[in-house]
């Protein structure tokens, strides 16, 4: 059964579409990342998962239950950390973690969801004086209370640094080999290639591109990143580059060398494109395009 299943949704403010047909499906089992643009529509749609927020036309269902008119069952299959979280300061984390059994109807040992989360050191101690890292694994140890089929994360890693994010990484690694879906938005790209099997490119409020990393290098051309390093960098050569078969896109990468994304039998296509026009290579290395350089692509002429 799928996880997440969202059926030509579209959502609408007034004149504003904030999303626009959106078809996704998120397999169970699956560590999806969400992507895109401050104002993509990335939180309107998680918000139309928790039912903060209802279609204007379409549905979207999680473990089969309508999100809108199911809501009560949708709900029961999901933890939720979300962005702008915050913690009860006076309050330690034990504490939290009962008043979430509590919430949910629970039973079940606190320190074991602290263990979960690496925070049983700190178990007895108000939540005030917890690290951000802390905290923010506190409130996920309080979406895991109930052990959820579904995990819901907005930015789970935004602003923590980089022990808090790999922390948090690890985390959600072991949630999903425990059998637990995780749906996660975010704009820290690095950590949605280190984790996700699948990632979904939002774009003014329509899916530019679902599919694995592999996938998405495939489908834009840019099997291969060719950094070339010459003795003449001027950027009209770059049309040349351009130009040639199995090409995607050419650049200045810096003062002294291009950036070029083509297939990968294209490689040497670019070297006799730049040394045609007199350009001197003095050194090249390739590397496979980024998740960066993918969402760039597929995002390109957003402001």
């Amino acid at each position: 059964m799928a996880a997440i299943r969202a059926t030509e949704v579209t959502k609408r403010y007034g004149s504003v579409t904030a999303v626009d047909r959106i078809d996704l499906t998120v397999e169970e089992g699956e560590i999806f990342g969400f992507l895109g643009h401050n104002g993509a529509g990335k939180s309107t749609m998680i918000n139309m998962l928790l039912d903060f927020a209802r279609p204007t036309t379409g549905t979207v269902e999680v473990f089969g239950s309508d999100c809108q008119t199911d809501s009560v069952a949708a709900r029961e299959h999901m933890g939720v950390l979300p962005e702008g979280y915050s913690v009860y300061e006076s309050l330690t984390g034990r504490e939290h973690i009962e008043f979430a059994m509590e919430s949910k109807g629970v039973d079940g040992e606190p320190f074991d969801v602290l263990d979960r989360v690496n925070i049983t050191d700190a178990a007895d101690r108000p939540a005030g004086g917890y690290s951000k890292g802390m905290a923010q694994r506190l409130v996920l140890g309080m979406a895991l209370v109930g052990s959820p089929d579904l995990l819901v994360l907005d930015e789970p890693t935004s602003g923590l640094d980089p022990n808090g994010a790999k922390a948090m990484r690890e985390i959600l690694t072991a949630e999903n080999e425990r059998g637990t879906t995780v749906f996660f938005s975010s704009h820290v790209l690095e950590q949605v290639e280190a984790v996700c099997d699948r990632v979904g490119i939002m774009h003014h409020g329509r899916l530019a591109a679902v599919d694995t990393i592999e996938g998405l290098r495939e489908t834009a051309g840019g099997g291969t990143k060719l950094l070339i390093t010459v003795d003449d960098p001027d950027e009209a050569h770059l049309t040349a580059v351009e130009a040639t078969d199995g090409v995607d896109t050419a650049w200045l990468e810096s003062e002294d060398q291009f950036g070029v994304t083509c297939e990968n039998d294209a490689k040497v296509d670019v070297l006799v494109a730049l040394e045609d026009r007199g350009v001197d290579v003095l050194d090249f290395s390739t590397e496979e395009a980024s998740l960066e350089d993918l969402f760039v692509e597929y995002t390109r002429g957003t402001a």
